[in-house]
């Protein structure tokens, strides 16, 4: 599979919305980032909280950087006892709802973040999202 392109990803984003509409009826910001971090698609469903802006994208941008799930970041932190911070980036945040959209070979193409729901729910979206994408 080729790079992350454009019009997957916001076919990821309309995937999150229908999802989180489907699913928990709220609505929540989604963002998809390339294999660098960088944002390609975001949205923000009418009603979705302003602070989910920059959750959604933090938790993209750091599923990318760090190739795993936010929520795998997050139990790393607790199970060696460090802080995100060692990892001198700020941008980088451990709340769960951050999944990194990999091709069959395991190929880092991207990440996409959810916020606006609990963290559970949001990690379920973009794990989901990343399955479907991997799945073709």
């Amino acid at each position: 599979m080729p790079d992350l392109k454009l019009d997957q990803a916001q076919a990821l984003v309309l995937s999150a919305t229908a999802k989180a509409t489907q699913d928990h009826g709220r609505p929540i910001c989604v963002a998809v980032c390339d294999d660098r971090g960088l944002l390609l698609a975001f949205a923000r469903m009418d009603g979705a909280p302003a602070r989910s802006v920059r959750i959604s994208q933090g938790k993209a941008y750091s599923a990318a950087r760090m190739g795993v799930s936010t929520a795998a970041l997050l139990a790393r932190l607790h199970r060696e006892q460090i802080e995100v911070g060692y990892f001198c980036d700020p941008e980088l945040t451990a709340l769960p709802g951050g999944s990194p959209l990999k091709d069959a070979g395991g190929r880092l193409l991207g990440a996409v973040g959810v916020s606006g729901l609990s963290s559970v729910e949001d990690q379920a979206i973009t794990d989901a999202l990343a399955a479907a994408l991997l799945a073709g």
